[in-house]
């Protein structure tokens, strides 16, 4: 395909949407490899599990955070585990499971399966217990009388995944903007049958649930499915890292516990308009009220002495009250950064990489953004793609820093 053909068919698909979903590109699923893989639930609902604890108690004591599993929840740990039964090729080297969605590591220690494969086996023996478990069955339209009423129907439809099936509890058709009716427990409490959501959108008189979008009627994605379409994966390739994939699967329900406790910290914001500019933030905006703000901005030229003086001057000032506020690019912006975070001072962070809605602060960030005292602006949109900064991103995330700062 020549450069002019490329372009027109790169045009007409349009632009490309960065997906944490995306498989990478030449990577050979069916390797011998380690992978971390996350599932969600569909429309996020916690079906899985109940988080109980506190964020501030002791690790291994009975008030730590930990997920007390529903008995779906414990179905589907037990069906992940059972990929060992499986593919005998694959161990499960850990497993978290969250109340709205999964973490696992696998290692597929030949290379033969490959992981779409696995994951389409686990997905399809979880999703029959979650039908299982809430009594729900998929019934085809054909099957339905009077032209597609549910109307003295009850229990007893084939359970059979086609393309414009509905759902049926006990005769009732379960209907919500995602599909699966959620009523007190998941089943669908309403006595003529028809479980209508303030935001489901689902009015149709004959029960079968059609949502609204841009004015058009699209049948429910799902169909009594438990998880979000694909997955997201990541490849092991550095040393040391399958131990910080462990720890981060361990450390889920204090994240957790953190976010739910401090939720106003944790909260995504994508208009905070600030010096002209408006940018995406997690954290604590009223960061950016305080009266002195202070640009930390090193060369790259600075020596180790120099840049443990910068380190110095810097602490001093946040110390006496001022909030530091930088992109932390050079190795001396990283130096104060990391050191005024283990000071527990408050803190800016310019960062090149924007947020979606479920983006959280990194792990060091945690206890930062929990205790109010840290704030991270993106001012460009989100892409999960690692972008090497140009020197003209440097330029402006500097003088971004200026701006917020009040500096000229």
């Amino acid at each position: 395909m020549d450069e002019e053909t490329f372009r027109k068919h790169k045009s007409f698909a349009g632009p490309v949407k960065p997906s944490m979903l995306r498989r990478r590109v030449g990577h050979d699923y069916a390797s011998r490899c380690v992978y971390l893989v996350t599932l969600t639930v569909e429309g996020r609902r916690p079906l899985l599990g109940t988080l109980v604890g506190r964020a501030d108690a002791p690790a291994g004591t009975a008030d730590a955070p930990h997920v007390v599993l529903t008995p779906l929840g414990e179905r589907v740990r037990q069906a992940w585990m059972a990929n060992e039964t499986y593919y005998p090729g694959v161990r499960v080297l850990a497993t978290m499971v969250m109340p709205d969605h999964l973490h696992g590591i696998l290692f597929f220690q030949e290379a033969g399966v490959s992981l779409g494969t696995v994951i389409k086996g686990f997905k399809a023996g979880s999703n029959k217990a979650y039908r299982e478990l809430l009594g729900l069955r998929l019934l085809l339209p054909s099957r339905l009388p009077h032209g597609g009423s549910i109307e003295g129907q009850t229990q007893g439809a084939t359970d059979e995944g086609q393309g414009g099936a509905v759902l049926v509890y006990d005769g009732t058709v379960c209907q919500q903007s995602k599909g699966l009716c959620q009523q007190s427990k998941g089943l669908c409490q309403q006595p003529k049958g028809v479980c209508q959501q303030s935001k489901g959108l689902c009015q149709q008189p004959k029960g079968v649930c059609q949502q609204t979008a841009g004015g058009a009627e699209k049948r429910d994605r799902e169909h009594g499915m438990l998880w979000s379409p694909q997955y997201n994966d990541h490849i092991l390739e550095g040393a040391g890292e399958l131990e910080r994939w462990r720890n981060y699967l361990r450390d889920n329900p204090r994240r957790l516990a953190i976010r739910r406790e401090h939720s106003e910290y944790f909260r995504v914001r994508f208009d905070l308009s600030v010096a002209g500019r408006t940018y995406a933030a997690i954290g604590n905006r009223f960061l950016l009220d305080y009266p002195r703000k202070v640009v930390v901005q090193c060369s790259r030229r600075l020596t180790q002495e120099e840049i443990e003086a910068e380190v110095q001057q810097k602490l001093t000032l946040a110390q006496e009250g001022a909030v530091l506020v930088s992109a932390s690019i050079s190795a001396g912006e990283k130096a104060v950064m990391g050191a005024a975070l283990k000071a527990r001072l408050p803190l800016v962070f310019l960062s090149p990489s924007g947020f979606n809605e479920y983006s959280r602060p990194g792990n060091r960030f945690y206890e930062a953004c929990a205790e109010g005292r840290f704030l991270i602006l993106a001012p460009w949109p989100h892409n999960n793609r690692e972008t090497p900064l140009t020197r003209q991103m440097c330029l402006e995330l500097n003088a971004m820093v200026k701006a917020l700062c009040n500096v000229t």
